[in-house]
């Protein structure tokens, strides 16, 4: 908005408190603490939000990829032909063999349910997820037949192991005997512990080479499942149709969306959600700066009735006040994003630092699936919040500042 030099110079003298005037620029001052206040808690909630969903697809698609070709009965016998008609699929980036089992694992007398994966060599080695999260050890150790396995960060707490200790692991489906049937019991060493960032992987997972998790439970040459990467997440569906017409006899193909849709489902509402409820201390601000506006309007009306009579038009009147509620919305967004992305950045001290003072853990890993709280702000969604309260705020001046235009200077300054 452009003011003439005049406009400029009352105001500036209006944002500025004058003598006896003190209740007005406290109104100000809130309207601005409030507009600085819903900006900041819409950035950090909205950047938090995107954080967690895409924490929570990179860890969980990393590991799980964006499909799974599973075989019905929970087997694919002729795998490789599986294996090569999905990387022979426009669109599919990779293809990686699978066996996946929930087992018992046991160490010093502790018991952990957990979730054995079975992996190529090749596909251990150059999994992103597990390579760039390994704390103690080295996945190079698992090769067939070592008898080395790499276990979750969790997985390793709960049953008080370390880097070299013996994990037993437990397959109820042993051999057979007159007796009936013997669990199965094999001794792995951990040589690697790691940790993705998502508890219930954390907790649960031991990565082993296929053939030690074939001969573990004595499957043969065959694997669970296929998982597939492609080159759109968001297109899988349309990119496997052609794999799934081709597999429909004996496998199905489930993509990231169907196999964690409630999770994402549920992400994507309270997003909506937390988005909605927090847009009204925005709407709030704006109440208090037609508010701050209307008092100071009243209080210069003298001032206006004179610049009236003096020639100064009614749109003329109306830039002033409008550019002094815009002021009050731009300042406090502003200072509302350097106290969001201040928070952001601080984000892990601030949250110890609450939980030092009230004594309750915020960020429970087992509940938020994340070990960490994260942060993604989105450019569009903080453009989105700019503009909407420079909207409120441009909206909240039309009445105080179309009050004061039509300032009466006769009825104003006959008695003076």
């Amino acid at each position: 908005m452009i003011l003439r030099p005049y406009e400029r110079t009352i105001f500036k003298r209006y944002l500025l408190p004058q003598r006896g005037e003190g209740f007005i620029f406290v109104a100000a001052a809130f309207s601005f603490t409030a507009v600085m206040l819903g900006v900041a808690a819409l950035v950090i909630v909205m950047s938090v939000m995107n954080g967690v969903r895409s924490d929570l697809f990179d860890k969980i698609v990393g590991l799980n990829g964006h499909a799974v070709v599973q075989g019905f009965g929970g087997r694919i016998d002729d795998w490789q032909d599986v294996l090569k008609q999905a990387k022979a699929t426009p669109g599919v980036v990779s293809a990686t063999p699978l066996i996946e089992q929930p087992l018992l694992g046991t160490f010093s007398g502790r018991v952990e349910g957990i979730l054995v994966r079975g992996m190529t060599v090749p596909d251990i080695r150059k999994n992103e997820t597990l390579n760039g999260k390994v704390l103690q050890g080295s996945l190079n150790t698992l090769t067939p037949g070592s008898g080395n396995v790499a276990i979750g960060s969790e997985l390793a707490r709960n049953l008080g192991a370390t880097v070299g200790s013996n994990l037993t692991i437990i397959n109820p489906a042993g051999r057979s005997t007159p007796f009936g049937t013997v669990p199965r019991e094999i001794s792995y060493r951990i040589s690697a512990i790691f940790e993705i960032g998502v508890y219930d992987f954390d907790k649960a997972y031991v990565v082993m080479p296929m053939e030690d998790a074939q001969l573990l439970l004595l499957t043969g040459d065959q694997v669970q499942m296929i998982e597939v990467k492609t080159s759109d997440p968001d297109k899988v569906g349309e990119i496997l149709r052609p794999l799934a017409e081709k597999v429909a006899a004996k496998a199905v193909v489930s993509d990231w969306r169907s196999m964690n849709a409630s999770l994402f489902e549920a992400l994507s509402i309270e997003r909506v959600a937390m988005f909605v409820i927090l847009s009204l201390i925005i709407l709030v601000a704006s109440f208090n700066i037609i508010s701050s506006l209307i008092m100071l309007v009243r209080a210069k009306t003298r001032d206006m009735a004179i610049l009236r009579t003096m020639g100064a038009p009614r749109d003329s009147v109306m830039r002033i006040f409008m550019a002094i509620g815009l002021s009050i919305g731009i300042a406090g967004t502003v200072a509302g994003m350097i106290v969001g992305f201040s928070l952001l950045y601080f984000r892990q001290g601030v949250l110890r630092s609450v939980e030092f003072l009230t004594g309750q853990p915020l960020w429970d890993p087992s509940i938020r699936f994340l070990t960490e709280l994260p942060s993604k702000p989105d450019p569009v969604e903080i453009t989105a919040i700019v503009i909407m309260v420079i909207v409120f705020s441009f909206l909240a001046t039309l009445y105080p500042a179309y009050k004061a235009a039509n300032t009466d200077p006769v009825q104003v300054l006959r008695y003076e």
